[in-house]
């Protein structure tokens, strides 16, 4: 039995937690809130300020692996993710265990055609600069012999509890036959990762010292446009699909003005204006992984 440190309850988080303690494993949870941990059998909660080193480095005494879990508010991510990934590095460094970060797709920026871990990081928008830059200083520090990392990178989460940009209210007025409005082009295919999927994958990168040193992109499903999103929503509730429209962009301007996160959406707008796809070939054929069925992600959707 190893200790494992996970920073971050949210979806990915606990269910990276529960998959570590299902094996026997010895578990902590480390998040800034009470509010934020979800219940696990077999698991201990730490409260603290992960972007706190000394405190950080101090949990992690003893860590086989680091999970970088978190998840800062989506509008303040410039502001918070550089002193907490510069934590995590270091409390990694100090103790000897392995750092597996979550992160995305937004690194890449704006792209022709499907994304894999080895194409080029061309950011075009300052979440994406910042995502960048925490894997280039991670995998300098892993060159360096400093520490051991790795990274896995997954697309919009759909899942229990998760829907990306489709949020309750989108759901709900899919499900009432309502029209639904989205953000870029409802026919622009796009990919979607299941938090189980990430959780499955961030435990094997960080646990197989084949996968340290590199990124990795989870299991997901063929790409699915938004507008089929909605309709196989619709189809396994037994219900006709609506229709799904473009939120215009000065409305969206609009909202960004009181609304400080879809303020911040506007920048990675461009990911549902054009194919967002990702290639996972290299993580099935390293690991032999396959994603959750479709079928089912659209099913747990359902309130």
């Amino acid at each position: 039995m190893s200790k494992h440190l996970v920073v971050g309850a949210g979806p990915v988080g606990s269910t990276t937690a529960r998959l570590l303690a299902e094996r026997g494993e010895e578990v902590v949870v480390v998040t800034r809130t009470a509010a934020a941990t979800h219940p696990l059998d077999g698991v201990r909660r730490l409260h603290l300020d992960a972007a706190d080193t000394d405190a950080l480095s101090a949990a992690a005494a003893g860590a086989a692996a680091v999970y970088n879990c978190a998840n800062p508010p989506y509008h303040r991510w410039a502001e918070v993710w550089p002193p907490l990934a510069a934590s995590l590095l270091t409390a990694a460094e100090r103790t000897g265990a392995v750092l597996a970060t979550v992160s995305n797709l937004y690194g890449y920026g704006a792209v022709d055609g499907p994304m894999r871990p080895d194409s080029p990081l061309r950011p075009n928008s300052v979440k994406g600069g910042v995502r960048a830059a925490m894997w280039r200083e991670a995998l300098a520090a892993h060159r360096a012999g400093r520490v051991r990392a790795t990274e896995v990178r997954g697309s919009d989460y759909l899942g229990p509890g998760v829907t990306g940009v489709f949020d309750g209210r989108a759901l709900g007025r899919a499900l009432a036959g309502r029209t639904v409005q989205v953000i870029g082009d409802p026919d622009a295919p796009h990919s979607w990762t299941a938090p189980e999927d990430t959780a499955r994958l961030l435990v094997t990168a960080a646990t197989e010292g084949r996968a340290w040193g590199c990124a990795w992109h989870v299991p997901s499903n063929p790409p699915r446009s938004q507008r089929q999103v909605v309709a196989d929503l619709c189809a396994v509730a037994g219900r006709p699909a609506p229709k799904v429209t473009a939120i215009p962009r000065p409305v969206l301007a609009l909202l960004g003005l009181v609304n400080p996160t879809v303020r911040a959406v506007r920048e990675t707008a461009y990911q549902f204006e054009r194919p967002f796809v990702i290639d996972d070939t290299a993580t099935r054929e390293a690991f032999g992984l396959a994603p959750v069925e479709w079928e089912r992600i659209v099913a747990d959707l359902l309130p």
